[in-house]
């Protein structure tokens, strides 16, 4: 008989709804049983595409005589951590308090209050390694709580005291270009000079890191940083992370040569690694940068496109209980899929080998070095279609097709800015069809909610949905000049500070007015994604810029001044509020005035340029510029038809000031490059 959570939306949640576990969703109701029965919570957090959450699945929760334990002696949470990652996010800073490093399933033991006293990761049904037996800490916690051990107590209010000191403001401090540059020159002494990326394994494509070294390489001119970034992404692209049959990249690689890949795929990696794609592509005019991107948006099409067009969250690393099933082959299977000739040739060039690279089957991957003519590109081209036919026959990894609004906005934004770089402008229509269903559908009285799945809203957003979607629209503003994007940036960015602001100046993840949580987190380090007070940084500079508002630049700085005191202290794990500050230190803008020819290759080749944060305004007429641009009364001054094409020209602006009027593509190239 299915449990409570046959009536969530959550595909994660629905994964579990036949457990014989008496599982609740994170409700009210759930602690109010708690209490009721005084009885602690067994909290679990994963989420669809994890592998291990789906071995401890099947070890424990499917198991009778474990889900006995559980049901007798807790009442039992089940989240998902993307759908509730503020939940996720509190739990997991209480379970590194613990000094645990934190991963998924994440196994949490609370008072019913909520208030954290124990917990680890995953734990094997029966002890191995060291571990002990699942049911034996069941057993052991229950226990100590229901004695009463002093220890629990001790724990809970330890922990509750260290978050809330991490919250607490500290002193003041100052972080300039010197200091950008410096952490740049660090991240760039621990970079895999082999194989590319951070050193050591698992290796995560960490793309704050990597867009860090970027603007280090612009702010300076040191080729070895961007050399650092686009070695990591040439290795992570030509590795197995990589699914070179279908496209996209996988969360990140177990070795540290980009081979083995954690196979799940996530949008909010392919979202961020899309972007600098087009940055890498702009800047080499390497095809494989090219082919990436337009492959993985081919992927993106095709398997991670929902009804409404919009994004779904995930795939699953798992297809009939084994990890990666789908996506490695034999070289038997080559062979019947493409006959002796072709298999021989395409084994060759993706590492197709008799006994496998990997627990004896292969993953493909083009890490060995080998010369590669156009025609043998154009056939292995082919050859990869017809297997990508054979393989779609097999049973796919699960698909978490819930809509995410930060997640979307991610990959709208990403979709937008590669689009120009690699000469695919259909990309901002399929951009501004998620958009326009996040903007219909997942929008209340004017506030966003998070998550959408079979009609249902999860209400109201986070932070990090407002910073991604105002980041989305600020990208569709600029690109499609229609004001209706950047009225909803400015709307949002309202009841983002109604309903998120800190006393500090900060933002706090959650709403004031949605459910309780023993504390708000209001977290600055970056996970897996760039943290949401970096990113409502850069899109409140950006407001400033394209609203002519100071009122937003200050905002900035006050939320510089409420953070940089907390991410002094650890500034590797800040690296996207690093990339922040240095868009409030640097950012340009390129106001192109007028219509025709002239003005469209002024505009195009500024979009193209491979740089990070340059806005690019296109206005037919300087007077719908606000009134204080300093590029506005140099515009009004041309005369028609004295510069150009019906008097068009580009400014190049930054700092309150901006250059003369530019005409020539070069010229404008020359000065965004610093000449």
């Amino acid at each position: 008989m299915p449990n409570q959570l046959a009536a969530a939306a959550s595909p994660y949640l629905l994964q579990h709804k036949d457990n014989p576990v008496d599982w609740w969703e994170w409700t009210p109701e759930a602690f109010a049983e708690a209490r009721r029965s005084n009885r602690p919570i067994l909290l679990s957090i994963g989420y669809a595409a994890c592998h291990w959450c789906h071995v401890m699945a099947h070890e424990s929760f499917e198991d009778a005589a474990t889900a006995a334990v559980m049901n007798e002696l807790f009442v039992n949470i089940k989240v998902d951590r993307e759908e509730r990652p503020e939940v996720d996010q509190i739990y997991m800073a209480a379970l590194q308090q613990l000094g645990v490093q934190g991963g998924w399933p994440m196994t949490m033991f609370l008072d019913p209050e909520g208030a954290p006293f124990w917990g680890g990761t995953y734990f094997p049904k029966e002890a191995r390694y060291g571990q002990p037996a699942f049911t034996d800490v069941l057993k052991t916690m229950a226990n100590a709580y229901a004695s009463g051990d002093p220890r629990i107590a001790q724990n809970r209010v330890a922990l509750l005291e260290r978050l809330r000191q991490k919250a607490r403001p500290a002193g003041q401090v100052v972080i300039g270009t010197n200091e950008l540059d410096d952490i740049a020159g660090r991240i760039l002494g621990i970079m895999d000079t082999e194989h590319g990326g951070l050193q050591g394994s698992p290796k995560f494509p960490n793309t704050p890191f990597l867009e860090l070294l970027w603007r280090g390489w612009e702010r300076t001119g040191r080729q070895k940083l961007r050399d650092a970034a686009l070695h990591a992404l040439d290795g992570m692209s030509e590795g197995g992370i990589y699914d070179h049959i279908g496209g996209g990249y996988s969360r990140y690689s177990v070795d540290d040569r980009w081979l083995v890949p954690h196979f799940e795929k996530m949008l909010y990696d392919n979202a961020q690694i899309l972007d600098l794609l087009g940055l890498a592509y702009a800047e080499t005019g390497a095809e494989l940068f090219r082919a990436r991107a337009i492959e993985t948006v081919g992927w993106l099409q095709r398997e991670m496109l929902t009804e409404g067009g919009a994004f779904a969250a995930s795939l699953d690393a798992d297809s009939e209980g084994h990890e990666g099933r789908y996506y490695v082959w034999t070289l038997k299977q080559v062979l019947d899929a493409l006959g002796a000739q072709d298999a021989e040739f395409f084994a060759r060039h993706y590492d197709i080998a008799p006994f496998g690279n990997w627990e004896g089957v292969s993953i493909p991957n083009r890490l060995k070095e080998m010369e590669r003519s156009g025609a043998d590109e154009v056939r292995l081209a082919m050859l990869r279609d017809k297997l990508l036919a054979v393989r779609e026959k097999r049973v796919p990894p699960g698909r978490d097709d819930k809509v995410l609004a930060d997640w979307n906005g991610l990959m709208i934004s990403a979709l937008v800015g590669a689009a120009p770089r690699i000469g695919r402008p259909e990309w901002v229509e399929l951009a501004a069809g998620a958009f326009r269903f996040i903007a219909e559908s997942m929008v209340k009285d004017g506030r966003l909610g998070h998550s959408w799945r079979a009609g249902r809203l999860v209400f109201p957003g986070l932070a990090s949905d407002y910073a991604a979607m105002i980041g989305a629209a600020l990208a569709l503003a600029e690109t499609t000049g229609e004001q209706a994007y950047l009225d909803l940036a400015v709307a949002w960015q309202g009841m983002l500070e109604r309903h998120h602001a800190t006393e500090a100046g900060g933002y706090y993840l959650t709403a004031d007015d949605a459910e309780g949580l023993i504390l708000r987190p209001d977290a600055t380090a970056d996970d897996a994604v760039t943290n949401p007070q970096a990113l409502i940084a850069r899109n409140l500079v950006r407001l400033a810029t394209l609203t002519g508002d100071d009122a937003y630049r200050a905002r900035a700085d006050r939320l510089f001044e409420t953070l940089l005191p907390r991410a002094a202290p650890n500034l590797y794990s800040h690296a996207g509020l690093l990339n922040a500050l240095d868009t409030r230190l640097r950012a340009r803008e390129v106001v192109v005035i007028g219509a025709g020819a002239e003005a469209d290759a002024l505009t195009d080749a500024a979009r193209r340029m491979p740089l990070v944060d340059v806005s690019v305004q296109r206005v037919a007429n300087p007077s719908t510029l606000p009134a204080d641009h300093p590029a506005r009364a140099k515009a009004e001054s041309l005369t028609s038809g004295s510069e150009g094409d019906n008097g068009s020209a580009a400014f190049v602006c930054a700092g309150g000031s901006c250059s003369l009027p530019v005409t020539e593509v070069n010229r404008l190239e020359e000065l965004l490059r610093g000449g």
